[in-house]
């Protein structure tokens, strides 16, 4: 059941970059199928791990999605609850660097 949910939640994620302009789709993650540890692709440099649950364990996410990403890739969880919108959460330090560089193009 729960990985059902996962998969419909990582459906619904890459749903939502399509309808704001980004190619995604989800991964085949089983059986190294797409070579990529990432739930949903699309975003070049960022790494989406995709969490569809009630309570999510932060810094539990934010440590798996760490680990699994590529050098030189920003992780970020994904992360939506029943009846509330989409968050991303990333670190501090990844934020400030993608927020200098919008600034940089304003």
């Amino acid at each position: 059941m729960s990985r059902e949910k996962g998969k419909r939640g990582e459906r619904e994620w890459a749903r939502c970059c399509r309808d704001n302009g980004y190619d995604c789709r989800r991964t085949s993650q089983y059986c190294g199928q797409s070579g990529d540890a990432s739930d949903v692709v699309g975003l070049p440099g960022i790494h989406q791990e995709v969490k569809r649950v009630e309570r999510l364990d932060l810094y539990g996410a934010m440590l798996q999605a760490k680990r699994d990403a590529k050098r030189g890739e920003i992780p970020i969880v994904a992360h939506r609850k029943n009846d509330h919108r989409w968050v991303v959460i990333m670190d501090a330090e990844d934020w400030f660097t993608l927020y200098s560089a919008w600034e940089v193009e304003q």
